[in-house]
C-alpha cells in the first residue's frame, strides 16, 4: 500500500521550485518540448518530484511526438491515481500521484500496444533515478 504524504501548501511552496509548484500543486502544464525528460532515453525509474513515489519505468517510455514524456503504463499502479478533468471545455483523464496527490499529466487511449494507453506526463513532475541509483 502506498503511504500518504500530507503537507500544507506552504510546505509544498518551500519544497518545490515555482515551476514544480505550478504543475504539481496547481495542475498547470509545461510547454511541449521544453521538459528535460521529453526526449530522454536514459534508463531508470521516474519518481514523483514532490514525494519520491515510483511512477514510471524507462522501459515503458516511448516517443509520442507530443513534446512530453509518454509512457504506456505505470511502474506501480498503486502509486498512480486517475480522476476526471473537465477543465478547458473537454473531458480528460488526469493522472495524479497516488501518494501525495500531485498533478502529473493526463492519460489518453491513443498509445501503442500492449496497453494502448499514453500517459502524457510533465517532465517537471518527474525525477529520474538511474537503475543503479539508490532511493
Amino acid at each position: 500500500m502506498t503511504s500518504q504524504v500530507t503537507k500544507s501548501e506552504q510546505e509544498w511552496r518551500e519544497q518545490l521550485t515555482p515551476e514544480q509548484y505550478e504543475v504539481l500543486r496547481r495542475k498547470g502544464t509545461e510547454p511541449p518540448g521544453t521538459g528535460k525528460y521529453a526526449y530522454s532515453k536514459e534508463d531508470g525509474v521516474y519518481r514523483c518530484a514532490a514525494c519520491g513515489a515510483e511512477l514510471f519505468s524507462s522501459d515503458a517510455k516511448f516517443e509520442s511526438g507530443t513534446g512530453w514524456p509518454s509512457f504506456t503504463e505505470p511502474a506501480n499502479n498503486a502509486n498512480v491515481k486517475l480522476a476526471k478533468d473537465r477543465k478547458w471545455g473537454m473531458t480528460r483523464t488526469e493522472v495524479l500521484c497516488g501518494s501525495c496527490g500531485s498533478h502529473l499529466g493526463h492519460v489518453f487511449n491513443d498509445g501503442p500496444g500492449p496497453t494502448g494507453q499514453r500517459y502524457c506526463i510533465n517532465s517537471v513532475a518527474l525525477d529520474l533515478k538511474g537503475k543503479t541509483d539508490e532511493g
